[in-house]
């Protein structure tokens, strides 16, 4: 017997039907038999269906000697399940990775409940996949297992059957099965809910409800949508045929009142000229329905439900579309007025004098990033404490032009945009972002999958307005010098957000672990992937749950790819992804897993182990295109596989001296100036007009003023090389 039965009903889904099944074939938890029912499907359900019988065992096919509908096809499946539990899925929609599995260690933590309710997320032909905006209601906080007296905010999440997982010695004994017609869900799930003995919650997506943009049932314009009346009928019945369930009926009549108002006011469901006819039913239905000496649930749709004003609905209808066109008249004046006068503000402000007092800091990710514009203003009040500084305000706002018309130091990791005007005194100093790994600037124009549309035109005007650019190493000197190609001086000065990394004591780092929940001698582990330009949706290579689990109790997993499950008590997973400060993300950390992320370079500079996971290294070359071999010169050990991830950690080769010495060469060749004083090096020459002295980097032969260094640019270990007399080397952009 095993432990899931999983039923999928299909039908005129050829298109989808491929990815419903691999998605369960495909799940980590091998227990588990996969009833596929052919609903006798004009197109290649049925052929599908006996494909893939035909090379796994799991899968069930069960062919109907005619179409009945999707309930029928499901009680077709229920008849031949033999699993503990029942899980039905929609041939068009699709198991999230590691469902199962998670199903399954929520079932026995909870004492195998009657049900167990999870979550779902829209998916939308785009890749956008949208959670369900109710997943709050199914929290695992609080005692569970648990009836639906102690949790009635349930029956308020979307009512459908392939939401749950119900045990199927339950079902039978209750004799649950689906009725024909639409709205087939509304009495099985109702009737369910009210009558399990049990229920729990999963807090996990593990359905993604692909949106189609045709063909689904209930966005077809059909009389069959008077079916509601019906399927509310039976689960009324229900009640009556169970008096210990009659304390639902008010909350029943709520749900039915909306249910019935959505339906009448979807302009893709009734036919036209119906709506009367489905208020007056809709009337008489209520009526049967209602509670005697309870108050109507408020709400003027209700109302009108209630009572079939079906004139009254129209004249309210046509009147809520006449507001929305008039409101978005109005919106569109005043928004093109607003930005009139903004451009008026902007031109005058430029008139007025430059405040050589002032300056205005911006960043692609927000002040509070751990970015390189950060460490600059902190540097700003710590060195040149008579500028003042401030952030850039939110666009379309008079601050906002004001502060960019009159500071004279402008910074940014990106750039200002068609907004920014650049005056004759202005200082624009241009931080970037790292070290670059992948193609970028004016490299993109061979890479169309990783440029997305870029305007390299206005990419190149931007550059026009930078004085200076700021380099962390000879690599990034030549590079943002070739691909931003422009007048300005290139600064190699390091990266002033790596300063952080430098100055922290190891208090700091204790109170950055404790904070993240990182246990007292655990291994912490950072794993930050890379985006994927090819891709619309960023999967990580690496799922970070099975990830945690395969390197074992030893170790934390701060993962920046957002988890899909909840945590749970002694669990060895960190969600990290909505912290954006990478630099105290680093400090907390004792090693760092990563593809092809930038961040590795500023990692090295820690002279903590880095791990380099090369699954798809030769796609990511072919799409996004690298300056660098990794498999040549990689800052530490490399993995192929989950498996030789897993195996690097256990076995201890993070750590070990051949990684030592992979990230020292790495080290010396990327961080020659990571000492903690890169940004008062830019301070000092940018505002005090004084070049600072380099850490280490000795220039071979003289040169010309500005002018880049030879190739042969020597530069010697940190710790071994004197503090030079001569000036830090400073070149200007061709």
């Amino acid at each position: 017997m095993p432990r899931f039965s999983v039923i999928v009903p299909a039908y005129e889904v050829q298109a989808y039907l491929s990815e419903c099944l691999d998605s369960v074939l495909s799940q980590s938890c091998p227990d588990f038999e996969l009833i596929a029912v052919d609903d006798r499907s004009p197109d290649g359900c049925g052929a599908i269906i006996d494909e893939y019988a035909a090379r796994d065992p799991r899968v069930r096919p069960v062919h109907l000697a005619e179409n009945a509908g999707l309930g029928r096809a499901r009680n077709a499946g229920l008849a031949k399940a033999s699993g503990d539990y029942l899980i039905f899925l929609d041939g068009d929609d699709t198991l999230t990775p590691g469902t199962l599995a998670a199903v399954a260690e929520r079932l026995a933590a909870t004492d195998d409940p009657d049900v167990l309710v999870y979550d779902y997320a829209r998916t939308h032909w785009d890749g956008t996949a949208l959670r369900n905006r109710l997943a709050d209601r199914l929290t695992e906080d609080g005692p569970a297992p648990f009836t639906l007296a102690d949790r009635p905010d349930l029956l308020r999440v979307l009512m459908v059957a392939w939401n749950k997982a119900y045990r199927r010695e339950f079902v039978a004994r209750e004799g649950f099965v689906f009725p024909p017609g639409y709205y087939e869900d509304t009495p099985w799930t109702f009737p369910v809910l009210m009558t399990a003995g049990s229920i729990a919650t999963l807090d996990r997506v593990c359905v993604h409800y692909r949106q189609r943009r045709r063909g689904s049932i209930l966005r077809t314009t059909s009389p069959r949508h008077f079916d509601v009346f019906d399927q509310y009928d039976r689960v009324f019945a229900h009640l009556a045929e169970r008096p210990e369930l009659e304390r639902w009926r008010p909350e029943l009549y709520a749900r039915m009142l909306d249910h019935l108002a959505t339906v009448a006011t979807r302009r893709d469901r009734l036919p036209r000229g119906s709506h009367a006819a489905f208020l007056r039913r809709a009337r008489a239905h209520c009526r049967r329905h209602r509670t005697p000496g309870t108050p109507a649930p408020p709400g003027i749709r209700r109302t009108l439900v209630r009572h079939g004003l079906h004139r009254t609905f129209r004249v309210l209808r046509l009147a809520a579309a006449l507001r929305r066109r008039a409101r978005a008249s109005a919106g569109r004046s005043a928004r093109a007025l607003r930005a009139a006068a903004l451009r008026l503000h902007y031109r005058l402000q430029r008139c007025l004098p430059l405040r050589a007092d002032r300056a205005l800091f911006a960043a692609r990710t927000g002040a509070d990033h751990g970015c390189d514009p950060s460490a600059l203003e902190a540097a700003f009040h710590a060195h040149a404490p008579h500028i003042r500084t401030a952030w850039l305000g939110r666009p379309g706002t008079a601050a906002r032009f004001t502060a960019l018309a009159r500071s004279k130091y402008l910074v940014h990791n990106a750039g200002f945009g068609p907004d920014l005007v650049k005056r004759p005194g202005q200082v624009f100093v241009q931080t970037r972002y790292g070290t670059p790994l992948g193609h970028t600037g004016l490299d993109l124009q061979e890479r169309p999958a990783a440029s997305h549309g870029t305007d390299f035109a206005g990419q190149l005007r931007d550059v026009d307005q930078w004085d200076y650019v700021l380099s962390g190493n000879r690599h990034s000197t030549l590079t943002w010098e070739r691909v931003h190609p422009g007048a300005y001086t290139t600064l190699e000065y390091g990266c002033p957000r790596n300063d952080a990394l430098k100055r922290a004591t190891p208090a700091d780092v204790s109170r950055l672990r404790a904070s993240l929940g990182v246990p007292e001698g655990s291994v912490a582990v950072l794993y930050v992937p890379a985006h994927r330009d090819h891709r619309r949706t960023q999967t990580p290579p690496l799922d970070p749950e099975r990830l945690a689990r395969l390197l074992g109790p030893r170790f934390t997993v701060l993962t920046r790819a957002p988890r899909t499950g909840p945590a749970r008590p002694g669990d060895r997973l960190v969600d990290v992804s909505g912290r954006p400060d990478l630099p105290s993300l680093c400090l907390a950390s004792d090693a760092l897993l990563t593809d092809f992320s930038p961040l590795m370079f500023d990692y090295a500079g820690l002279d903590r182990p880095v791990v380099v996971h090369t699954g798809d290294w030769d796609t990511f070359r072919a799409v996004r295109g690298t300056y660098i071999d990794l498999l040549a010169c990689p800052p530490g050990p490399l993995a192929r596989t989950e498996r030789e991830v897993a195996d690097v950690f256990g076995s201890g080769h993070w750590r070990g001296v051949r990684s030592a010495r992979l990230r020292a060469a790495f080290r010396d060749r990327f961080c020659p100036y990571d000492d903690g004083g890169a940004a008062e090096r830019v301070v000092r020459h940018v505002v005090l007009g004084r070049p600072a002295s380099p850490p280490g980097a000795v220039a071979p032969g003289a040169r010309g003023p500005g002018r880049p260094a030879a190739e042969g640019l020597v530069r010697a270990p940190l710790a071994s090389v004197p503090q030079p007399s001569g000036p830090l080397p400073v070149t200007e952009g061709r």
